[in-house]
């Protein structure tokens, strides 16, 4: 691949494929296709959710809140999730079959105890950036090719957000899997569309 363009592979955790605790359907059989996506670029960049206990995004610090439902955070409404990443953990770890050491960043998200965090490129709040977007520019990037954990959060947020920063964005579905919360898929997937996010 050209020099300009770059693999974003996303939240590839244990905790996200079977058995861990926030598992997404698929998740584990997309592992081969991301690799053999990983082999074809030169450059490649990883996120990893990295929560410290706490998290305000967990149910278990919501009394009387269950997974999946949602509360109002000062940013606006934040789903509720099974505790999940936690630093240093087993779940946080990428998943054993990830060939993943030709990375040439690991970008940790998701660190900060009062602020979700799917887009690798800012945090939920919308206001407080990563360096995503400023280390792409100083690489001279301009093309991210998408993969990874969850389609219809952080795969989708971090596209999106590729578009408002003036990248093009290209989603490899069949490298990805989806929570599909509520119809969350679709709602996403045209999205992306209207934002120019193209699909292979």
């Amino acid at each position: 691949m050209d020099g300009k363009t770059a693999l974003l592979v996303i939240d590839m955790q244990n905790d996200f494929c079977e058995g861990g605790a926030l598992a997404v359907d698929g998740a584990t059989s997309i592992v081969p296709v991301v690799n053999s996506l990983i082999a074809g670029y030169d450059h490649v960049i990883l996120t990893q959710d990295w929560h410290p206990a706490g998290h305000s995004s967990f149910a278990s610090q919501h009394e009387g809140k269950a997974p999946f439902e949602t509360v109002a955070r000062p940013y606006g409404e934040q789903t509720l999730w099974p505790d999940h990443c936690l630093q240093g953990s087993e779940g946080a770890a990428f998943h054993a079959g990830l060939e993943w050491t030709k990375t040439e960043l690991v970008l940790r998200k998701g660190f900060r105890a009062e602020i979700d965090s799917y887009s690798a490129f800012r945090e939920n709040d919308r206001q407080t950036p990563t360096g995503l977007a400023f280390y792409l520019r100083e690489r001279q990037i301009t093309d991210l090719v998408l993969c990874g954990l969850a389609f219809d959060y952080c795969v989708a947020w971090s596209a999106l957000d590729a578009r408002r920063y003036g990248f093009s964005a290209r989603v490899v579905e069949q490298a990805t899997a989806s929570i599909d919360l509520d119809g969350s898929k679709g709602r996403m997937r045209q999205a992306m569309e209207e934002a120019g996010v193209t699909f292979a």
